[in-house]
């Protein structure tokens, strides 16, 4: 799969990949993101807090004041570094934007990298869990498309399965995108990816639907940039157990006119223990990618739903 999309790349928190570049001289490495995930992408990393010229060890920093607009400053001294982490963030967004990322994953609770829940500071000193990290605000702002996402949160199977889907189908599309593709690609490209969409925002896929159906008319650039994005917005809304295991009966609908009477009943049993939650979606997806092989529908076998992502990974084993 990484041979047909080229170099995936996603940006990363710098102490995830095991860089000593935590206030403590430490780092926070990730066996997922290091061992299982690190041999299908390119790290791009980033420390923040290194790269603006603290040292290492150095002073721990905190979020004070609105929860809305926090300042950064440090710890023991109360030096402002706010102003100093926005000029430096603009300017590394600018290059990592340069890079055409397809995802980027942030260390959770840092008050630079944190994206959910990061500690913000009153006056008096007592912390709320509603902040954003200065790097991960400019990043989201900046960024609105790249999918975003904590480490701590990809131990969650369900956001683990989602975070990943979104990056490859970045990928996906950015590949698309730089061949540009005339109008009848379009419709191919959305053709393969209905499924996939479907089993995220039906809503979403009848958008894209009417946008492709105006491009027969001429694919502009503002099309594709507007395709690209309501793409990436509809995979924004995660994927739930019975919106796939609708996605599963419809693809059963090809072929359930040439199972055989226990074969069907075998299928709709499976489809049925995953939609209850006994079976993870790897199970109903193996056998419904075995009937289309024998039957050789080349409609399915194109579908990117049934392979959204290398099957090493077994992230579909978990949800």
């Amino acid at each position: 799969m990484t041979g047909e999309l080229g170099p995936i790349r996603i940006g990363i928190s710098a102490c995830l990949l095991g860089e000593k570049v935590r206030f403590d001289g430490g780092h926070k490495r990730d066996d997922f993101l290091t061992t299982v995930l690190g041999p299908f992408v390119d790290w791009v990393p980033v420390c923040p807090e290194v790269e603006i010229g603290l040292g290492v060890p150095r002073d721990t920093l905190r979020l004070v004041g609105n929860e809305g607009a926090p300042r950064l400053v440090v710890q023991r001294t109360g030096e402002d570094l706010t102003a100093r982490m926005q000029r430096f963030a603009a300017d590394r967004i600018r290059d990592l934007e340069a890079l055409q990322l397809d995802g980027y994953v942030l260390k959770r609770a840092s008050p630079s990298c944190g994206l959910f829940g990061v500690r913000v500071y009153t006056a008096g000193g007592m912390p709320r869990g509603a902040g954003r990290g200065i790097f991960a605000e400019e990043l989201a702002r900046r960024l609105p498309m790249l999918p975003l996402e904590e480490e701590g949160r990809l131990n969650d199977a369900h956001l683990r399965e989602n975070f990943i889907e979104r990056v490859f189908a970045a990928a996906r599309w950015r590949g698309f995108v730089a061949r540009r593709p005339r109008p009848r690609d379009l419709v191919a490209f959305h053709a393969a990816e209905k499924f996939a969409i479907l089993a995220h925002s039906p809503a979403r896929y009848a958008e894209l639907g009417r946008l492709v159906a105006t491009a027969g008319r001429g694919l502009t650039l503002d099309k594709l940039d507007a395709y690209g994005r309501l793409l990436a917005q509809a995979r924004t809304a995660r994927a739930t157990s019975s919106r796939h295991a609708n996605v599963l009966q419809h693809l059963a609908g090809f072929f359930k006119r040439d199972l055989a009477r226990d074969e069907r009943a075998e299928l709709a049993e499976i489809i049925a223990d995953y939609r209850a939650g006994l079976v993870p979606l790897v199970v109903p997806l193996t056998l419904i990618r075995h009937h289309v092989r024998r039957f050789g529908i080349a409609y399915l076998a194109d579908q990117t739903y049934l392979n959204p992502h290398p099957k090493e990974l077994m992230l579909r084993n978990h949800v």
